[in-house]
């Protein structure tokens, strides 16, 4: 028995040595940071600890040193949580149907799309939303078919708006939703559907009653993968929102860089990891509940 035990933490040992280092350290180094004073010019006192940074979260003070509250990082939290549901919810609209399509493929094609799907991963995210630039700004590509087709007069001025980031976070993650959506859906044993049909169900029903249902593990992988890293996403905001879609990633990245205040960037990462943590016990919630139904 001590053997089979002692087997086994061996076996786990480099796996736990690297959650240790490269998870749990960061996120304690970065608890302390957001516990410490912000120096005079940037950084940090080390060694002088105070709760300055979770409270600036939701209160700020005057000259006079009284506390009032401040909504405006709220406000940015739940641009980023309205953000990262559309997204999640596109991506779904868009993957669905096209996982459906391919699982009616033989496997040949259905190889050949999902090689399609994942091109973009071949190319830096950096330069598809640089892409997207070139697509959306006023005179681009999209202003100007659509002027040629009769369907515009006038500019769109799509980019540097909420819009924009939608389109580019969009864009950069639907793979992440449609891959696990498919690989649901293939895995569902056809007989089912054919028996559905036999006793007499459409199409509609078949849908909602067989394939949504045994293809909602898929889903919600899909939807925890597009979601989590949406939630903290920054180079689309930045790019495609022009400064005007501040979210978490961004705010944090302003935190660490121009304005030098590493404790209350620490407390916001902070905060965006106890949501994401959250968020990912709801789908594994979710996600048990199903399959207990099932």
């Amino acid at each position: 028995m001590n053997a089979l035990r002692n087997r086994n933490l061996a076996l786990t040992a480099p796996a736990t040595l690297y959650l240790a280092l490269f998870m749990i350290a960061p996120l304690l180094l970065m608890l302390y940071v957001s516990t410490l004073e912000r120096a005079p010019f940037g950084g940090v006192l080390w060694g002088q600890h105070t709760g300055v940074a979770f409270e600036k979260l939701l209160f700020e003070r005057d000259l006079a040193g009284n506390m009032s509250f401040n909504g405006d990082y709220l406000a940015i939290f739940a641009r980023s949580f309205r953000l990262a549901a559309i997204t999640t919810l596109l991506t779904l609209a868009i993957s669905l149907p096209t996982a459906l399509y391919m699982t009616t493929l033989t496997r040949r094609r259905a190889a050949f799309v999902l090689f399609l799907v994942t091109i973009p991963f071949w190319t830096n995210l950096l330069v598809r939303n640089f892409a997207w630039i070139l697509i959306l700004r006023n005179g681009g590509t999209l202003d100007q078919v659509l002027q040629w087709l009769g369907l515009t007069s006038a500019s769109l001025d799509i980019l540097y708006t909420p819009l924009a980031t939608g389109i580019g976070l969009t864009y950069s993650f639907l793979p992440f939703m449609i891959l696990p959506t498919y690989v649901a859906l293939e895995r569902i044993d056809k007989r089912l559907i054919e028996a559905a049909f036999d006793l007499g169900a459409d199409k509609r029903r078949v849908l909602t009653r067989i394939v949504l249902p045994l293809a909602m593990p898929g889903i919600l992988a899909g939807a925890v993968l597009v979601f989590v890293p949406c939630l903290g996403a920054y180079v689309s905001p930045e790019l495609l929102g022009g400064g005007k879609s501040l979210m978490i990633g961004n705010l944090v990245q302003a935190q660490f860089g121009a304005s030098r205040n590493w404790p209350f960037g620490a407390a916001l990462a902070l905060v965006l990891v106890a949501i994401l943590l959250l968020t990912l016990l709801l789908m594994k919630w979710l996600n048990g509940r199903m399959e207990r139904r099932s």
